[in-house]
């Protein structure tokens, strides 16, 4: 297979071709035309449902609004000339579910469509088109030759180098985190919140693990409430970086030791933590694996090695939300047979109502369960 899969076009009357680059793991495009200033919005949405790309020779501004108006487009739905919309009871959860990630899917593709030449430095060759050389070196690493990638990748490049650039305040840190492109950002601060407020094993403990510590917020809060060390773990290069960086930036790198290891680093500590993903369901991209967890392999795999690196005496906390129950991908009873099959006992769990802005948004397809979650820290140990 190649890795780097090429797009080819034909442009005044030439044959030419390049690499074809997306981090969300889009597959090139089989048949792409060029486009410019003078494409409509309706013009370019029907191109892009058949699933031909287009690549943009005119005005990157120009560009920016053409692609919000494919995004309304997308929105509507499907048009029927003067017919009504069919009203239809609504879906089970899990069904709202896939077919709501089945609709973000098809949405996506279709706004793919609208792509761009990159130079070999990541700059881009069009009017008015900004400085991105710096948001794509820290996704893509360092350029060799010119490339294309769509539009709506290079938007969510920008938006994740100013949140870099920027950091994500966090409350119970009193300071800032800055996640890396492709590292899941601590935006739901109620779990870091249970993690800063549950009681620490007494006595204090020396050692405590963070499984799949991400930008090593938990581990952080973890050597603030006074861990002696703490060890945190994960196998993504990104977020392996994106810890140290934070942890050196924080000024608790001689507490907090960032190793590369599936789960667990080898020994037994008086605490080991995790926040696994939430959701028991395929990734569709790479980006996607913080949120969703097929078959709930990480949670599963941190339940059945825990009890072994626990420390006697010693307590695993694991952050979860109830949203996958609530969903219908996963039941309460399945969460506490997988407890009790692991070796472990409950002894104690601390809830949460999560305050995100999605928790109050009607139109979300999923609000009913969105609205009633509730995102815990269970205390478990060797039973």
């Amino acid at each position: 297979m190649n890795a780097h899969p090429v797009i080819t076009w034909t442009e005044s009357g030439e044959t030419r071709s390049a690499r074809w680059r997306s981090e969300s793991g889009m597959p090139p495009p089989g048949r792409v035309v060029i486009a410019d200033d003078r494409m409509s919005a309706e013009a370019a949405y029907c191109l892009a449902c058949e699933g031909t790309a287009m690549l943009w020779r005119g005005d990157f501004q120009n560009a920016r609004q053409l692609l919000q108006a494919m995004a309304r487009r997308s929105d509507r739905g499907p048009r029927h000339a003067g017919k009504r919309p069919a009203v239809t009871p609504p879906a089970p959860p899990a069904e709202a579910f896939h077919l709501h990630r089945q609709a973000q899917s098809q949405r996506a593709r279709i706004l793919a469509m609208l792509v761009l030449p990159f130079a070999a430095d990541h700059g881009v060759p069009l009017r008015r088109a900004p400085d991105v050389r710096q948001a794509c070196l820290e996704a893509y690493g360092a350029g060799d030759v010119p490339y294309v990638a769509s539009l709506r990748e290079l938007l969510g490049l920008i938006g994740a180098h100013e949140w870099r650039k920027n950091g994500v305040e966090v409350p119970a840190l009193a300071a800032r985190i800055h996640p890396h492109y492709g590292v899941f950002a601590p935006i739901r601060s109620e779990y870091v919140g249970l993690v800063a407020a549950a009681p620490l094993p007494m006595p204090m403990p020396a050692l405590a693990f963070d499984i799949g510590t991400g930008t090593g917020v938990v581990a952080a809060v973890l050597a603030q409430r006074g861990i002696a060390r703490i060890v945190a773990t994960d196998q993504d290069p990104r977020a392996l970086a994106c810890a140290t960086e934070n942890i050196e930036r924080l000024g608790l790198a001689e507490k907090v030791e960032v190793v590369r290891a599936n789960l667990f680093p080898p020994g037994r500590a008086a605490l080991v933590v995790c926040n696994p993903p939430w959701l028991p369901a395929r990734p569709s991209s790479p980006i996607e694996h913080a949120i969703y967890d097929s078959d709930s392999r990480m949670l599963r795999g941190f339940l059945g090695g825990l009890a072994a690196h626990l420390a006697p005496e010693g307590v695993g906390w694991l952050l979860l939300s109830d949203l996958a129950e609530r969903l219908g991908l996963r039941s309460r009873n399945e969460l506490v047979d997988a407890i009790a099959q692991a070796g472990l006992k409950v002894i104690g769990r601390i809830d949460v109502r999560p305050d995100h802005p999605r928790v109050s948004d009607t139109a979300d397809p999923l609000h009913a369960a969105r609205s009633a979650e509730v995102t815990s820290l269970w205390r478990l140990a060797a039973a």
